[in-house]
């Protein structure tokens, strides 16, 4: 089981992010699925269609976005991804203006899968860090 999970979790990457397959995001999760950590607000993201949302929304910030996975760990039903993310702010997805700075961040998700999809996930990563190298910190103290 550990093995399959691993290579979802490494699909996941590699086609939703690094190919831009919003097409694969329904079929790897959970139609009742729960993401923590993602939403600026802090409230979960739940459902594949909500997460497509976010999903298109850092897309559109950053079409050079690449997830480059540093390290994979699979136990019982869950997965850990240790990655780096890399890309240049470009459009507005993120709530802010485009700076045309790159930005080299890492980050963690842990995922929990059940029937060969993810049905709850937990990331954690370096917002601080990102907005810092983007040079969105002030933009984004103004809209508070």
């Amino acid at each position: 089981m550990s093995a399959d999970n691993k290579q979802l979790a490494r699909r996941w990457f590699e086609e939703v992010w690094n190919q831009r397959r919003p097409e694969s995001i329904p079929k790897m999760m959970a139609a009742d699925s729960v993401s923590h950590g993602l939403a600026a607000s802090g409230a979960a993201v739940r459902s594949p269609e909500a997460f497509l949302a976010f999903h298109q929304a850092f897309m559109d910030a950053f079409p050079d976005l690449k997830v480059h996975i540093e390290d994979l760990i699979a136990e019982d039903d869950k997965v850990v991804t240790r990655w780096r993310l890399t890309g240049t702010l470009k459009g507005t997805g993120l709530g802010v203006a485009p700076t045309n700075r790159t930005m080299d961040v890492t980050g963690i998700s842990i995922v929990r899968v059940h029937n060969g999809q993810f049905v709850e996930g937990w990331n954690n990563f370096d917002a601080l860090g990102m907005h810092q190298q983007l040079g969105t910190l002030a933009e984004l103290a103004g809209s508070t």
